[in-house]
C-alpha cells in the first residue's frame, strides 16, 4: 500500500513555468528597487544601511 496514494503522471512544471518566471521577475524588481533605495541620499547615512560608512555604535 503507498504512502502517498496514487501516482498521477500529471505535468507540474509545463503548466507552471509562467509563475516561475513571473516569480524570478519580481524578486529581481525587488532586489533592484531596495539596492536602489539603499544607495539614494535619503538613506545613504543611515546607521541600519549596511552600505553606509558611518561606523557602528558599540552596545
Amino acid at each position: 500500500m503507498p504512502l502517498l496514494g496514487k501516482k498521477f503522471p500529471a505535468p507540474i512544471a509545463a503548466p507552471m513555468w509562467p509563475f516561475y518566471t513571473a516569480g524570478l521577475v519580481i524578486a529581481y524588481g525587488i532586489n533592484s528597487l531596495q539596492g536602489a533605495m539603499m544607495n539614494s541620499d535619503e538613506f545613504k547615512n543611515d546607521p541600519r544601511n549596511p552600505n553606509s560608512n558611518a561606523p557602528a555604535k558599540p552596545h
